[in-house]
């Protein structure tokens, strides 16, 4: 009997394994709000070692700093991805046109699988919300460039983040470290890009007193 009830569980979970993502409950365009990720880039290329070497970011030849990781849609808890499969197919002049702000192809591509497609909009609509979110948030002038080692705390990134943003409270975004170093900011946006509360995103954020802001790389 419990043989039989295994099996039926496990079949039940390959079944709902090989539904539709929205006949799961990730109905692309069913979310709440949006979150803006943006990567300190010399974090995480630092964190690559000698791998960075042959990857765009992180080779020197520009220098970049706050670098879009992704435009999010979440739920008020958890959010939805991966929600069409397959994904539609997101055009090569597409793509380069983000590298901008996205310093990646790989990157791209998989922001718009797991992330985008859950947005309900199409490709292109897509990307063009993500420049226009970047758009929306000014990078603290201390943070477009960093020659050295810096320590900060994260209420001083959040202080920062809140003089260039008028309207942007402290409920409304959150500041993320690894074990030592800053990692990235996420800001939350309604979904016509109006700063808005996220207490779960907030809930996350960086625990330590202190961390590093590893110096921007190239460019000089």
């Amino acid at each position: 009997m419990r043989r039989a009830l295994f099996a039926l569980t496990l079949f039940a979970g390959l079944l709902v394994a090989a539904l539709p993502a929205a006949a799961q409950g990730h109905e692309p365009g069913r979310f709440d709000f949006y979150v803006l990720s943006l990567s300190w880039s010399p974090t995480y290329c630092e964190d690559k070692g000698p791998k960075a070497a042959n990857e765009p970011q992180c080779n020197l030849t520009r220098p970049y700093a706050f670098v879009v990781h992704g435009l999010w849609p979440q739920y008020e808890r958890g959010f939805p991805q991966d929600c069409q499969r397959p994904p539609p197919y997101v055009p090569n002049p597409l793509v380069r046109s983000m590298l901008d702000v996205m310093p990646s192809r790989g990157l791209v591509i998989y922001e718009w699988k797991k992330h985008g497609t859950c947005s309900g909009l199409s490709p292109q609509a897509y990307f063009d919300l993500v420049r226009a979110a970047r758009d929306k948030v000014a990078i603290p002038a201390e943070f477009t460039r960093l020659d050295d080692y810096r320590m900060v705390s994260p209420s001083d990134v959040e202080s920062a983040f809140r003089a260039a943003n008028p309207g942007l409270s402290p409920d409304m975004f959150s500041v993320q470290c690894d074990r030592r170093r800053l990692t990235e900011v996420r800001i939350c946006l309604s979904q016509d890009l109006a700063f808005r509360a996220c207490p779960d995103v907030d809930r996350r954020a960086c625990r330590l007193s202190r961390m590093v802001m590893p110096p921007v790389r190239g460019g000089k």
